[in-house]
């Protein structure tokens, strides 16, 4: 059978949830609601970071840029599944998952960075509070976000072009909702062993590497926090750190499944389901889990409404 390349194809099907039917109407009303409480939630951090003049801080900087990378996030994603979960036509064609999978992994990859860039900054918030506006100036807080866009964009350039170069033979039944680059793979007709060990190394140093990092700074909040002499102070510190430390489990948790494991062992339903959690109901709940114990947002809101 003569090969045809990923470029002669016109498009691919997603199966998503299609051996499942019953769980296609379920699933299109909760991640319509999910998707509109996203929408809702980081706009509100973003608006309130800009407006309210009280956080007008490096770590609401950070907070707004997270915010904004997960509505642009779970935009790539979920308006192109509500429209497959509810229509005949399951597709989306080649240009749109060439886009979709270089959005949706540079924005995710820059996510992993700039989580490690806020547990920087609250590890001086935490440990050199009198020195914090000196260590972190508004021009390196620019420049250290920027770095986080411009690395993980670059890296998805070079994984989505290495991605759409394998052969394909013709094969265009993705079996996800939207184009990953594990469910990808399992579409070449070629051996990938290669292609496994280059995003497992890439996988290392976005992943691991920054989860280290992140590690390391809490174990020198910790020791910090404890320090503190005054209970109050040391609920309040560890209050600051507690919201980024649980989005960070959440986050690199499920990401860390689903990159940091070969392909043949990489099991496609549990892979689907994991990455609803990465893509969809994490960036959901990062506003509630970064305000509802958070003083400086409720303050900023009855200041805005009031």
């Amino acid at each position: 059978m003569e090969e045809k390349n990923a470029s002669s194809l016109t498009g691919f099907i997603l199966l998503a949830f299609s051996d499942r039917p019953q769980l296609e109407l379920v699933l299109f009303v909760v991640l319509l609601i999910f998707y509109i409480f996203t929408l809702l939630g980081n706009t509100t951090i973003i608006a309130l970071s800009h407006l309210d003049p009280h956080l007008h801080t490096p770590m609401y900087f950070f907070l707004s840029n997270l915010s904004f990378l997960d509505l642009c996030y779970t935009t790539s994603i979920v308006p192109q599944l509500l429209v497959n979960l509810r229509g005949i036509n399951k597709s989306i064609s080649f240009g749109g998952c060439v886009v979709q999978l270089y959005i949706s992994l540079g924005l995710g990859c820059t996510e992993c960075i700039l989580l490690g860039v806020m547990a920087f900054d609250r590890y001086v918030a935490v440990c050199r509070p009198l020195h914090y506006t000196e260590i972190m100036p508004p021009h390196l807080c620019a420049l250290m976000a920027s770095a986080s866009w411009f690395i993980g964009f670059a890296n998805s350039l070079f994984q989505t072009v290495l991605i759409f170069l394998l052969p394909l033979c013709g094969r265009n039944k993705l079996d996800h909702f939207f184009c990953e680059v594990p469910a990808l793979l399992k579409l070449a007709c070629v051996d990938t062993s290669m292609n496994e060990s280059e995003i497992f190394f890439v996988g290392v140093f976005i992943l691991l590497i920054p989860v280290a990092f992140i590690m390391f700074s809490y174990g020198g909040i910790i020791r910090a926090i404890l320090r503190i002499k005054s209970a109050a102070g040391q609920r309040k510190a560890f209050g600051t750190c507690g919201s980024h430390l649980t989005v960070v489990t959440l986050f690199y948790g499920t990401a860390i499944y689903a990159y940091l494991q070969r392909n043949n062992n990489y099991s496609q339903d549990q892979g689907k389901f994991i990455a609803l959690f990465y893509t969809i109901v994490t960036p959901m709940i990062n506003p509630l889990i970064y305000t509802l114990r958070n003083k400086d947002v409720k303050g900023a809101v009855h200041r805005i409404t009031g």
